[in-house]
């Protein structure tokens, strides 16, 4: 009996639930509790690997619900309900099979005769996969060119997954390149540079939701598809926005508002909450405001279709719906721009797991994980598009997770998996995230894009700001990538065509040149691709700084140039005489 106990929940002090649940008093003077760490590999009881594993997976929803519930509803097929329920269910059982994968570290056969060491695939170490938002903006463009030109949105997002298998080969090339060569391509600074980038152009994203939805946003800026008459100077000013029963214009306080909730309760959250709720902030927050969109109502009207939960499947599983893999040659480049930041993150992602896991970074065991992970990135982006979905890379916010539980076991990361693939098979979980307004999907969505741009500011102040060539490079960057991402219609057309844009008219070109006009199109329009590039060129041309010299520098310098024009040789300077004669130096510069 003693024995079960030990497998399922564990026994001792270091298995203490009481002070992973407890609610925080933020005003408490007394001594904070100490809480125990468990190391990566520390075989933790059944129960606690499901609790801990359902706090990372907790914090991974709100993320990966909102790519593909992004993607689907508002470039695929607005009206299609039960192919944006699909989708989401994809896109969870699809992070958990990769999150295995990543888990664990299988050696290569072979590799050490081929490349000359040992490869593996999978890091071993407690991080997560999951749907990247590096590759949102590029989907959205990509999709909505296609469908401006007659394809429907299925065969498009078919063309874009076929497309990112591809490229995905360039991650793979990079996992068996040296480290020193990775961090020489990919400085600290650039990566800075992209996650602001993405971050902002994220948080736009995020704006649109909170005031209604991304149609309702679009229609206002004559961005979305449906604007296609050449004639319209301008559509109706507030479209109107569906929220539930609800219709109300783009922005209308009480959509607003409650958007607004879900941010009020991340502060509550801030505050009270334990260490349980503070890893699940997002997920509960976003509960919080359905919760109010579901209690309330406008003039007799509901913010919730409750249908979109009765209508939804009981059990789906993966290629319940398929694509058409084909191949959009216009999104190659942005892609593999992408695959590029999505390499740099990874880096990053497991050097900060090695660091909140305590585990040397100076060590064989480091150089094996990033390789590993590196190649599990690649493999699993290229699967995921066969499993339906968007293409799957490390997940940073779990970091934070580690850190706050101080649990780094990978059994946490085996948990994790199995509540995300739970949640993907059961899909009325689906309907209950597509029946969630968008206006609170916004208030969750802008929280959560935010901190992507507050790594990237966390990654800026490791730079020397001081420095003359790291200012130029990232003032110069910022300037395009954030002017493009703020105003991308220098470079396309504010209706829905795609060949109208003044920057390259092509309505009468050719397929080749529409293809060419168009990968254009969507490198130019996608801030963080733009950036990148441009940071990457100025850090490769540009020298590095000669450095500063102080005026004491400069006046030893010609006390001791003096000295040797006077004895022949250098004579070393008395301290006490030299600081003397900067003293009385500085006295003669006062009085004249």
């Amino acid at each position: 009996m003693g024995r079960m106990k030990e497998i399922f929940i564990g026994e001792g002090d270091r298995y203490n639930y009481s002070q992973m649940c407890l609610l925080n008093n933020p005003f408490s003077r007394g001594e904070k509790q100490k809480v125990n760490f468990y190391s990566v590999d520390e075989k933790i009881p059944i129960f606690l690997t499901l609790i801990m594993g359902l706090q990372h997976a907790f914090s991974m929803v709100g993320g990966l619900i909102t790519v593909p519930f992004v993607i689907f509803k508002f470039s695929v097929c607005f009206a299609c309900v039960e192919l944006q329920q699909y989708a989401i269910a994809a896109a969870l059982i699809t992070s958990g099979l990769c999150t295995l994968i990543q888990l664990s570290k299988f050696p290569i056969p072979g590799s050490e005769k081929y490349f000359g060491r040992q490869l593996f695939v999978g890091s071993g170490v407690l991080s997560v996969m999951g749907t990247s938002f590096t590759f949102l903006p590029i989907f959205e463009i990509a999709i909505r060119q296609m469908t401006a030109s007659g394809i429907d949105g299925r065969t498009a997002y078919g063309k874009m997954l076929g497309t990112s298998m591809l490229c995905g080969l360039l991650e793979l090339g990079f996992s068996v390149m040296p480290l020193k060569y990775i961090k020489r391509i990919f400085p600290p600074m650039v990566t800075a540079i992209t996650v602001i980038l993405i971050g902002v152009a994220l948080i736009g994203t995020g704006m649109k939701y909170w005031g209604g939805g991304a149609v309702c946003a679009d229609m206002v800026w004559k961005e979305h598809s449906q604007v296609t008459d050449q004639n319209l100077t301008f559509p109706p000013p507030f479209p109107t926005c569906e929220a539930g029963e609800v219709q109300l214009g783009y922005g209308s306080r009480e959509l607003i508002g409650l958007g607004f909730s879900v941010m009020v309760f991340l502060v509550f959250i801030e505050l009270f909450g334990s260490v349980f709720m503070k890893n699940c902030n997002v997920i509960i927050a976003l509960l919080f405001g359905y919760l109010i969109a579901g209690v309330t109502d406008y003039e007799g009207s509901d913010y919730v279709d409750t249908s979109k939960i009765s209508d939804a499947k009981a059990i789906t599983f993966l290629w319940v719906e398929t694509f058409p893999l084909g191949l959009y040659g216009p999104a190659v480049i942005p892609l593999l721009i992408a695959y590029l930041v999505t390499t740099v993150e990874t880096v990053g992602d497991i050097s900060a797991v090695f660091e909140v896991s305590g585990i040397s970074m100076d060590s064989q065991s480091f150089n094996e994980s990033l390789q590993g992970g590196l190649t599990s990135d690649s493999i699993c982006s290229i699967i995921s598009g066969l499993f339906t979905s968007m293409p799957n890379t490390t997940f940073s916010q779990n970091n934070g997770v580690i850190a706050l539980t101080k649990c780094a076991s990978r059994r946490a990361g085996y948990g994790a998996a199995f509540w995300l693939v739970l949640m993907g098979v059961f899909s009325k979980i689906s309907g209950i995230i597509t029946s969630i307004p968008d206006c609170v999907i916004g208030g969750m969505t802008i929280f959560l894009f935010a901190n992507v741009l507050v790594s990237g500011i966390a990654l800026s102040a490791t730079l020397d700001l001081h420095s003359r060539r790291v200012k130029f490079i990232m003032a110069l960057s910022l300037a395009i990538g954030v002017g493009v991402t703020v105003w991308p219609f220098a470079f396309q057309d504010m209706r829905g065509s795609s060949y109208t844009a003044n920057f390259w008219r092509c309505s009468e070109c050719s397929d080749t040149m529409k293809g060419l006009r168009n990968g254009a199109s969507i490198f130019l329009s996608t801030g963080y691709c733009v950036g990148t590039v441009v940071a990457m060129f100025l850090n490769a041309i540009l020298p590095e700084d000669g450095g500063v010299v102080m005026y004491d520098e400069t006046k030893k310098l010609s006390e001791e140039e003096s000295n040797e024009s006077e004895d022949g040789a250098a004579a070393p300077l008395d301290e006490y005489d030299s600081d003397k004669k900067d003293i009385e130096y500085q006295k003669n510069e006062i009085s004249a």
